[in-house]
């Protein structure tokens, strides 16, 4: 979930028991279904960048995927490795040879890590020819500096910054609770714009795109996309 260089200490470092026990909650459901959705029942080598504590790979192990879980946090990691089979490191910068995997998946990563073009391109990279690439993070356009958006219920609340691309703090008006996740660890912004093009620079072609809100509520919150490396 973080960039850090292996032996620093990561950002998300501290915080794994209160992220995976507290933090989550009923508004990561409709991402981890929608990834599940569109990763489908197959067999083969999955690679989860940024996997946290592996708190929703139950969803991706039923469907018959063998998962391999990346993240720079050793913190996250040391309960994700209760889950399932894991390697620390950048994801920007991936220890597996090319065209290794069946299929990638990443959640709620583009706010968290600062090289996410570098990111996408090294999951192009260790992705088998005509292999997904599952994605599902906050909405650039609603979700950011510039958009209160609390427990993505209601209408989310616009201010100036949009187009302010990088990281931030707690001097962002976008920035909900103190005791939350952003006020722990920050936060990236990229617009819809720059966000799309990581994927694109890749060289990864999109297959479906849809907007996530929960059940009832006007605005949606986050994205799910399916990108796919070229057969060839």
């Amino acid at each position: 979930m973080e960039e850090a260089s292996i032996g620093e200490m990561a950002r998300y470092d501290g915080i794994a028991e209160w992220y995976d026990h507290d933090f989550l909650s009923e508004v990561h459901d409709p991402g981890r279904a929608a990834a599940a959705r569109l990763l489908g029942r197959k067999s083969g080598r999955l690679l989860d960048v940024g996997c946290g504590t592996g708190a929703h790979w139950s969803a991706f192990g039923e469907l018959g995927w063998e998962i391999v879980g990346v993240d720079i946090s050793a913190d996250m990691l040391r309960l994700a490795r209760e889950r399932g089979e894991v390697v620390q490191a950048d994801a920007a910068q991936l220890p597996f040879a090319d065209q290794s995997f069946d299929a990638a998946v990443s959640l709620w990563t583009h706010t968290d890590v600062d090289d996410f073009r570098g990111m996408a391109g090294e999951v192009a990279r260790v992705l088998r020819p005509a292999a997904p690439f599952v994605y599902v993070g906050l909405h650039p356009s609603y979700v950011g500096p510039h958009g209160r958006f609390l427990f993505a219920r209601g209408v989310p609340e616009l201010h100036p910054g949009y187009r302010d691309e990088g990281r931030y703090g707690m001097e962002a008006p976008g920035v909900g609770s103190p005791e939350g996740l952003r006020a722990k660890v920050g936060a990236v912004h990229l617009t819809l714009e720059s966000f799309l093009s990581a994927f694109l620079s890749a060289g990864l072609a999109l297959e479906h795109f849809e907007e996530l809100a929960l059940d009832g509520e006007p605005y949606p919150y986050a994205v799910a996309l399916r990108w796919r490396q070229p057969s060839g």
